[in-house]
């Protein structure tokens, strides 16, 4: 039954200001044969991180809570070590097939894989959302993408009906699929995920090197990494319960490696990442912090004080406020480094 002027603050992670003309929650597929789904809504909702909602949202907001973890195939617990390559571990177990609602709490499905000893999203544990929201962004860390472990994503195609989408026909990309680029054609329904198999720990991150060396855990499991990669997101980022966030809110730029070599020459302690022979891709919280901008504030906009690429909500701050103090830092970086940076997070509701 669709409401009226419901707010959505506790419904996004940024805790803005936002009130839904219309609100519908969505909590079994068969909802979906209601005429209200022959057009797209005005949102889609799902867990409400990686977005800045405006005060008031025109039209019907449909708030995806489609639960529930089907097993299609199981894999015999235990895993076997194989060959160590490039000083990873590898571990070798029968693949697992998921398909998981997309409104259940991504967070909760990582934690829910490896205690099965299921592998292959220990790298994306603490991902604030939903699983419906992995895919349009291709969410990832630390050189892990979920993309990687999709095998198929299910959706219903307004006007159309059901669909299941193949990993090709998503168009999956560095934080890009085609679901950022058809907004108002698809709503996902589920998704379906392989698990174990020949898996390879992503261990070359600094950072969870670092980590596990503090740990003292030289020979890492999936779980070591999880924890690793746990410690380290709980060292930058802000609990949005107290702080509102949107975790990362701009994406890594990528650039061509003339200009890597320029800011090289300038910079000896600049980070870099190899995309292929002519690209590098550069840490966005690197170039605002040496920008001047890690914990600076406007009102009760401002960048996390322990992590420049977290944008946060003090308290009492609009949608428009974090976009206006966003594109402070995009100037300022672009100044600084005559590099630009790109918003991860969704605008909703902005024209133009």
């Amino acid at each position: 039954m669709i409401q009226h002027n419901v707010s959505l603050t506790r419904f996004n992670t940024f805790n803005l200001p936002s009130v839904a003309e219309q609100y519908l929650p969505l909590t079994k597929v068969e909802q979906l044969s209601d005429p209200v789904f022959n057009v797209a809504p005005q949102l889609v909702l799902g867990g409400g991180s990686n977005m800045v909602l405006l005060e008031q949202i025109k039209g019907l907001t449909v708030h995806v809570l489609l639960g529930g973890v089907e097993i299609l195939g199981d894999g015999a617990q235990g895993a076997k070590e194989v060959e160590k390559r490039n000083g990873s571990t590898g571990y070798h177990l029968p693949s697992v097939h998921l398909r998981v609602g997309a409104g259940v709490d991504w967070n909760q499905l990582v934690r829910y894989t490896l205690d099965r000893g299921w592998y292959g999203l220990e790298n994306l544990i603490l991902i604030p959302g939903t699983v419906g929201a992995a895919p349009v962004q291709n969410i990832g860390a630390y050189g892990a993408e979920v993309a990687e472990r999709i095998t198929a994503v299910h959706v219903w195609e307004y006007g159309v009906g059901a669909r299941v989408l193949s990993p090709e026909e998503c168009a999956f990309g560095y934080r890009d699929s085609r679901f950022k680029h058809e907004p108002g054609r698809f709503l996902i329904t589920a998704v379906d995920l392989r698990l174990n198999g020949d898996h390879e720990l992503k261990t070359s991150y600094g950072a969870i090197q670092a980590e596990l060396a503090r740990l003292a855990i030289s020979e890492p499991s999936p779980a070591d990494v999880a924890l690793a990669v746990t410690n380290i997101r709980r060292s930058k980022l802000p609990d949005w319960f107290f702080l509102g966030n949107s975790g990362s809110f701009f994406k890594n730029p990528v650039v061509p490696k003339e200009t890597y070599n320029r800011l090289k020459a300038r910079y000896e302690d600049l980070p870099s990442y190899p995309i292929d022979e002519n690209h590098v891709k550069l840490p966005a919280g690197w170039l605002i912090d040496r920008a001047g901008m890690k914990g600076a504030r406007d009102g009760q906009a401002g960048t996390y004080a322990l992590q420049a690429l977290v944008m946060v909500n003090h308290g009492g701050a609009s949608g428009q406020d974090i976009i206006n103090f966003s594109k402070k830092v995009q100037q300022t970086v672009r100044q600084k480094f005559d590099v630009e940076l790109e918003r991860e997070v969704q605008l909703i509701g902005w024209k133009g």
